[in-house]
């Protein structure tokens, strides 16, 4: 029997799900913890896919007619304490700053000094600060609507963290809309969502459903929240982005009011929509396997790396212009926004530089060699290949070629995943049939499970309820475009006009 290939992350995807992640983390060097429990720092190679993931973002918004502003990073604790459903949903994730100086103690020590007058909340979202902004800045309809984002880190006391998928602290982007009717508030809202379906799929590579969440996982203080949901390879969800229509809750809340045409004063209906490195963490996920991470080209961190061998030193001038050659051709190329990012690393460490870059996720590792010089070609690895599958190309086809290259990566990527998707997505009708694909076959192994069950529900939320406590399932959302299909609620077999996803989440 042939010995299995030895893979550069240990423990396996198969042998423990979760150390696999925060390994790739690791070895990938994108992001480490810091000495602050829960929070993380994120490294170069990480914080550049978190930039172009930005990028991306912040153009699809403006070309929406949004405009980025910032607001503070403390909120009055009597902010959060207008609107009741708001604080309660986010009251156990509140830091609070009580203090603003710090003096010397009997012991020598610093302790805290200067108590507040009012104590500030460190944000764990701003929609009431923004809300106090907005009162300001709108009295009539002419004002309407506003369209605001805002690129900030948010605080949420988490007590169990895991690099980019929970942390205390985290990167997020944060919309706020104010508009003069409810059904502008909405399609604003989907609007949204469908940015996020398409920077989702379009450039990490990842299928999601959207749809709506049911009233017990919605926003606190929402009418609505609207989401994006994925499937790791572990099979369970992970909420992507949500965009929420808030209706006038925020706004009487705020006193957000406007004149209207007919000089009626009236309350604006607002909405605010949000996604957060977390995407990071969907991304790998979704796309790494036993040797690291695997970065899609669009919002890769770089593009491509050129390693030049050099065995003797008199040929290193030679193959270092050769090398540069090659690297100053495709920066002049333009891929999906900016030009294509190229490394070089002419390190004499072996193949450890080769096996360095696979764990790091990089789409395309370029060797150029003495015999590759004369040839006028390169030996090109894939990341979403095996390593050891490596071809040679003529520079100038390489060259030529990269986008195409770049793109069949970035587009197996999407189908190897949705193809997982569908695999794993099920429509279920009986309730054993669903206790079972929830039920992990494996009790050394209780986080793999079935995926997505399809499955219907009669609107009750102690139906919903019922599976959350028995099985830890929850319904990630009522899809949208499904349409309607009668059938029995997979708990109390009610009635049931339309299938919802359920699925256990991060």
């Amino acid at each position: 029997m042939a010995k299995e290939a030895a893979t550069a992350i240990e423990p396996t995807r198969e042998e423990n799900y979760p150390e696999w992640y925060q390994e790739v983390i690791k070895a990938s060097d994108m992001a480490e913890n810091s000495p602050v429990r829960g929070c993380m720092v994120i490294k170069p190679w990480g914080y550049a896919l978190w930039e172009n993931i930005s990028r991306v973002l912040d153009d699809m918004f403006k070309q929406t007619g949004v405009k980025n502003a910032y607001f503070p990073l403390f909120i009055p604790l009597s902010f959060l304490e207008k609107e009741a459903a708001h604080v309660e949903g986010f009251a156990k994730e509140c830091a609070v700053v009580t203090h603003h100086r710090l003096e010397k103690g009997g012991n020598g020590g610093l302790v805290p000094a200067g108590p507040l007058t009012e104590p500030l909340i460190v944000r764990p979202t701003s929609e009431t600060i923004i809300g106090d902004a907005f009162s300001k800045w709108i009295t009539s309809y002419r004002d309407l609507p506003v369209l605001i984002n805002q690129w900030a880190n948010v605080v949420r006391w988490e007590m169990r963290t895991r690099l980019f998928l929970r942390t205390s602290e985290f990167l997020w982007q944060e919309g706020h809309t104010a508009h003069a009717t409810a059904a502008e508030a909405i399609e604003r809202t989907r609007m949204m969502l469908e940015v996020y379906r398409k920077v989702s799929e379009d450039y990490l590579a990842i299928p999601v459903i959207t749809g709506e969440k049911s009233a017990s996982e919605k926003f606190p203080g929402a009418e609505t929240t609207t989401c994006i949901e994925a499937m790791m390879q572990d099979r369970k969800a992970l909420q992507a982005g949500t965009s929420h229509f808030l209706g006038q809750n925020f706004a009487h809340a705020s006193q957000i009011k406007y004149q209207s045409e007919k000089e009626i004063e009236e309350y604006a209906w607002t909405t605010s929509w949000g996604v957060s490195t977390r995407l990071i963490g969907a991304l790998i996920m979704t796309h790494s396997d036993d040797n690291g991470v695997i970065l899609p080209p669009r919002v890769a961190s770089a593009h491509v790396v050129l390693m030049p061998i050099i065995r003797k030193e008199q040929n290193r001038d030679a193959i270092m212009d050769y090398t540069q050659g090659i690297a100053d051709r495709l920066r002049k190329l333009a891929y999906y926004g900016r030009n294509i990012q190229v490394e070089i690393d002419s390190r004499d460490i072996g193949g450890a530089r080769n096996w360095e870059w696979i764990k790091k996720g990089i789409p395309l590792r370029v060797e150029i060699g003495p015999k590759d010089m004369a040839s006028d070609s390169v030996f090109v690895g894939r990341r979403d290949k095996d390593p050891r599958d490596k071809a040679a190309f003529r520079k100038d086809a390489f060259v030529d070629g990269v986008k195409d290259l770049l793109d069949e990566i970035q587009n197996n990527l999407y189908q190897k995943a949705l193809d997982f998707k569908n695999t794993h997505t099920r429509p279920m009708d009986e309730k054993t049939d669903f206790d079972a694909f929830f039920t992990p076959k494996n009790t050394e192994r209780p986080e793999i499970h079935g995926g997505f069950a399809l499955s219907h529900w009669c609107g009750n939320a102690g139906c919903e309820k019922n599976i959350k406590d028995r099985l830890n399932v929850t319904i990630r959302c009522i899809p949208f475009g499904g349409g309607n299909e009668a059938g029995r609620c997979i708990e109390c077999n009610g009635p049931s006009a339309k299938r919802v996803v359920f699925a256990k989440a991060y």
